[in-house]
């Protein structure tokens, strides 16, 4: 069996926000039949900027529109891919975004749900330690500002 291929991907997503009854809340998405809940992310197209994927990504997962306040920050993981015997590294950049308009009923079908959760149940809720991460690093940036 020949050694796996190296692949590298560039993904982005964001933290979507809003403030409900004086409570944050923030956008997850639930992937994999339910089981796993995390932020809304993906690939960023060959002509496209990742803020421009993340306002896509997010719009298309969630079905909210956003706009972005700045870069929270990005994670690296790497994944095999069976099918291409490749381990890839993915990089996925994160942006802090401001909840516009829109609703979670909106997303497409790539995601099984979208739901706004307060940012404390969305850190207990995510399924990925690098979620988590980006979410902190949210939850002290929207603190600062307010």
């Amino acid at each position: 069996m020949r050694p796996a291929a190296i692949k590298n991907q560039v993904s982005a997503g964001g933290v979507i926000f809003r403030e409900n009854n004086a409570a944050i809340e923030i956008a997850l998405v639930s992937v994999k039949g339910g089981n796993v809940w995390c932020l809304p992310k993906g690939i960023v197209d060959r002509d496209e900027k990742p803020e421009e994927t993340a306002v896509r990504e997010v719009k298309e997962e969630t079905g909210l529109e956003g706009r972005i306040i700045e870069q929270i920050g990005k994670i690296s993981y790497w994944y095999y891919i069976r099918e291409e015997n490749s381990r890839c590294r993915k990089t996925v950049h994160f942006y802090l975004m401001n909840y516009l308009s829109g609703n979670t009923a909106d997303h497409d079908t790539e995601v099984d749900e979208a739901a706004w959760f307060s940012i404390d149940e969305a850190l207990k809720k995510v399924s990925y330690k690098g979620d988590r991460e980006i979410i902190g690093k949210a939850k002290e940036m929207i603190e600062k500002a307010e």
